[in-house]
This record gives C-alpha cells, sequence and structure tokens, in this order.
C-alpha cells in the first residue's frame, strides 16, 4: 500500500490483517484509544471494526507499507502446530482481561526477518509463486508469537466470551443488510442482553446497533464508489429502509452528503 499525502480522520473499516508501515507513520481512533502505528511497530486488527484512521504522509516521504490478511484455516492450523491452542489464553478466564482486537505491538528480530523475507519473495514471481505461502505463515506465525497472540488465538478458539463476541460479528459482517435486535444477537452469543451489551461495548467500542449503523454507511461508501451504483440504490442495498434517513446518517458519520461523496468519487 502508498499514500502520497496526508488525510485527516477518516471514517473506515479494516478486514482482520496485520498491517506494517515501512514509513510514514498512521494514527487509529477506537473509542477513546489512540493507536501510533508506523516504523519499528505493526499493527493487529482482528475484527473488522469500524474505526477513524488519520494518515501522516507526504510526496517526498509516501506511506509505504503491506498488509497481510488473517485468514482463519492458517491461524487454526498454525494454533495447533504450535501448542498454543491449549492454554486458555483468550480471554474467557474469569480473572482474566479480554483480548484486544486492534493494537499496535512492537517490531521484534523475528517478525523483522518475516516480513523482509515477504517482501522480497514479492519482487520475484518465482519466488512469489513457489514460497509466498510460506513467507506469509511466518509473518503470521511471528504475530501469534507476539503480544496480540491471545487476541488472535480468540478467532480460533471458541472459548470464553471474546470468542463468542467474535461469532456474532462475523454474524453481523456477513448479514448487515437484515434486521436484527440485540436480544436475537444476545441469545446467539448464549448470554443475557445486559450481559451481552456489555462484552459487545468493552471489546468493540460501540453498542452493537452503532456497530451496525457504522458498518452499514462504509459499505454504502463502497457502492457508491461504483458508477452503477446511485445513492437510492446504495441505502436500500446495506439496510436503510428510508433513503432520507441514510443521507442524515450518512452525513454525520462521513461530514459529506452521500451525493456529493459519489459526485466527488468520481470526478477523480
Amino acid at each position: 500500500m502508498a499514500m502520497h499525502r496526508p488525510s485527516g480522520r477518516t471514517p473506515m473499516i479494516y478486514e482482520p490483517s496485520l498491517i506494517i508501515v515501512a514509513q510514514g507513520y498512521k494514527i487509529g481512533y477506537l473509542g477513546d484509544r489512540e493507536i501510533h502505528y508506523g516504523p519499528g511497530q505493526y499493527l493487529v486488527q482482528t475484527l473488522p471494526l469500524p474505526f477513524e484512521c488519520e494518515t501522516h504522509a507526504s510526496p517526498e516521504a509516501p506511506l509505504l507499507g503491506v498488509a497481510v490478511h488473517l485468514e482463519p484455516a492458517l491461524l487454526g492450523e498454525l494454533v495447533t502446530a504450535s501448542g498454543e491452542g491449549i492454554d486458555d489464553r483468550d480471554g474467557g478466564g474469569k480473572n482474566e482481561a479480554s483480548p484486544v482486537p486492534m493494537a499496535s505491538v512492537s517490531m521484534t528480530d523475528g517478525m523483522q526477518g518475516a516480513v523482509e523475507r515477504l517482501l522480497r519473495s514479492l519482487h520475484d514471481p518465482a519466488e512469489t509463486a513457489a514460497m509466498g505461502e510460506a513467507r506469509v505463515r511466518d509473518v503470521v506465525f511471528e504475530a501469534l508469537r507476539g503480544q496480540q497472540g491471545p487476541a488472535l488465538r480468540a478467532l480460533v478458539l471458541h472459548q470464553g466470551h471474546y470468542s463468542r463476541i467474535v461469532q456474532v460479528l462475523s454474524r453481523l459482517h456477513a448479514h448487515y443488510a437484515e434486521e436484527v435486535s440485540v436480544e436475537e444477537l444476545a441469545r446467539q452469543a448464549n448470554m443475557s442482553p445486559s450481559t451481552f451489551h456489555q462484552h459487545f461495548k468493552e471489546i468493540v467500542q460501540a453498542s452493537p446497533l452503532q456497530y451496525l449503523k457504522r458498518l452499514r454507511l462504509l459499505k454504502a461508501q463502497q457502492l457508491l464508489a461504483q458508477k452503477s451504483c446511485n445513492v437510492n440504490q446504495a441505502a436500500l442495498a446495506v439496510g436503510y429502509r428510508s433513503v432520507s434517513q441514510f443521507s442524515r446518517d450518512y452525513k454525520r458519520y462521513f461530514g459529506t452528503a452521500p451525493l456529493q461523496h459519489r459526485k466527488e468519487e468520481h470526478s477523480l
């Protein structure tokens, strides 16, 4: 990934991934947390959380980095192979805090070496074909060994309230346009509505309905970038029944009306 100019706080969402920045830096805002990541650090994003991000870059020193998508199958394979899955480290213990779903981690020598091997392989098609998956595997394994290992393991170990919230988020992310109630989500998590709401907000830094609204608006933003999709179509596609309500929510969240945003996107 590369960016040649700075940007102010902008709502966005990352899929579960590792973000390694080699030049420039970013600041993520999640609830009342500020998360700085740049050279010497990497971001571990274990859940698809709407947040705000500020980018520091310039034409002379563009932001340069790489994102490694986190595949549950690979995580599960590595957790099982390393034996780290036998301990209850996912926050399910009564006296343990929940893993943090989004955090900046200091770069270790092991992670630095794994990232350098991955980047070298990307410049050689033959090495990419032969060793690309192994290089990605190295990077993910080093992340599992790091400070955010418990949060990564929680994606594949079905233990504790953190993992139950992960499953609810997976459902919301896959079916964001459907009508849903907090009571229904609480039943899926096998919690009372009040307990579910408490754990959800603790992990996600937003209530379930706030999360769903932000997710819908971010999905709508992606749709509006397509020339074939207008404002009415985007609103209905993400689950809004009222286009006027969609427009109000969109402007409140992004600071720009959806029609204006669409025009700006297509004028670039």
